[in-house]
């Protein structure tokens, strides 16, 4: 009698096939769009993977070592120093962009090349007040490679139809790499302390700067280095309002939540189980993003944002328990990455090469604050929990009908995109600007 043959798919579940189908989620991200896509990709996943290991080897000086009265001082201390670094850098990059347009391959390398030389002097300091403008430094070189990273996307990615399941790809690599190095990184810093978690961030960063020396030069069209001053269109503003709006109420939803359990003495592992559910909301975004993308405009995706994230406060002002928590913080890191990929995928589609880089670091500027501001709310000691999720709740969807609204009603007066060249006045003022402008 023959041996029972099993079914071909009896060994689907074997240890050794889960390995090879994740490494080949894993690798599939680095391709897609040639070798300039697979090289930005590479110098983004281990950029992030060594940005993931020095907060690693912070995280015990800021946070969770500390009463909780002090841990509230040493979070708005952190969260201002997060703000700071684009007072100094959007100034900065904008005029290095404008002078510079096709500068962005360099930015990525001597951002990675920058935070080999910091970490370094890190390693000495770590104990020491030094300890703080060395990761305002790392802060600042970080923001540098992502705008940089985002002014080259469309440069290895043609086609501006595939440009949200791009910077989602990019988005899912860095977060792959970052839960890959994160686990052993918080063993080395339990048992032996911060001095091998930062010098697997030294590897990373050198990894990081070699594959950035190997991307194709940006060349710019002779149309991209004539053209003058560019005005974002209004569609643009608004999103990018929109988009501030949900990146604040991130902030402010997980740091609320993480803060109110804190309060109650709650274990360790359970606030680090917040933050782990905003990462993997954001994480499901990357994935589901592209998808969306397919069959809805950039517009109804930031809109779809807010009101998740309203749902999800709303739902855990009724009954906070440690689910309800974990949901409001997936929700929040699911609505930021939804919106803010779309949003990318708008200013890449929106605007010329030149004006890439000076528009993303204006974006950057605007919700890297908005994330300051909304996570600040919660450092204050007497703000009631049940309060502060309805009121975001709130937020949210007075941000959604308005920007319903105003996208739905037409202006004539305002045009597409339109350069404003003037050879005999280079540097004349803008005309006034409006409220939109503003924000």
């Amino acid at each position: 009698m023959e041996p029972v043959r099993q079914p071909a798919h009896a060994d689907e579940l074997t240890p050794g096939l889960f390995v090879r189908s994740f490494g080949a989620a894993f690798t599939s991200v680095f391709r897609g769009w040639g070798h300039g896509y697979g090289r930005l990709a590479e110098s983004h996943a281990a950029s992030v993977a060594g940005d993931a290991l020095v907060a690693v080897a912070l995280a015990g000086t800021l946070f969770f070592a500390v009463p909780t009265t002090d841990a509230r001082g040493n979070v708005a201390l952190y969260l201002v120093l997060t703000m700071a670094p684009f007072a100094v850098i959007g100034p900065v990059l904008g005029r290095v962009f404008a002078r510079a347009p096709g500068s962005y391959r360099a930015g990525l390398v001597l951002s990675s090349a920058a935070r080999v030389a910091v970490v370094i002097g890190l390693g000495f300091m770590i104990e020491s007040f030094w300890v703080f403008p060395l990761a305002f430094s790392l802060l600042v070189l970080s923001r540098f490679h992502g705008i940089s990273r985002a002014s080259v996307l469309p440069v290895v990615v043609r086609n501006t139809e595939e440009l949200i399941d791009a910077n989602a790809r990019l988005a899912r690599a860095g977060v792959i790499a970052a839960a890959l190095v994160v686990p052993p990184g918080a063993v080395l810093q339990a048992w032996i302390g911060p001095g091998p978690v930062l010098i697997g961030a030294i590897v990373l960063y050198i990894v990081s700067t070699v594959a950035a020396t190997q991307l194709p030069p940006v060349h710019l069209s002779p149309r991209d280095r004539a053209a003058g001053r560019y005005s974002l269109p209004r569609t643009l503003r608004l999103a990018r309002f929109a988009t501030a709006t949900v990146r604040s109420l991130n902030g402010y939803l997980v740091l609320l939540v993480a803060f109110s359990f804190r309060d109650a003495d709650a274990s360790v592992a359970s606030l680090a189980g917040l933050f782990a559910a905003a990462g993997l909301g954001y994480f499901v975004s990357a994935w589901l993003a592209p998808l969306l993308g397919r069959h809805v405009r950039e517009e109804p995706m930031v809109v779809g944002a807010l009101a998740v994230i309203a749902m999800a406060a709303f739902i855990g002002a009724q009954t906070l328990s440690l689910l309800a928590a974990l949901i409001v913080a997936l929700a929040a890191g699911f609505s930021w990455g939804t919106a803010k990929f779309a949003f990318d995928a708008m200013m890449h589609t929106s605007l010329p090469a030149a004006e890439r880089g000076r528009a993303f670091t204006n974006a950057e500027t605007m919700l890297q604050i908005a994330w300051v501001v909304g996570a600040l709310i919660p450092v204050l000691p007497f703000w009631p929990v049940e309060l502060g999720l309805a009121s975001a709740g709130v937020v949210a969807l007075i941000i959604q009908v308005g920007y319903v609204s105003l996208v739905l009603v037409p202006e004539a007066s305002v045009s597409p995109i339109v350069p404003v060249v003037d050879p005999r006045q280079p540097d004349e003022d803008p005309p006034p600007a409006g409220v939109l402008d503003l924000i």
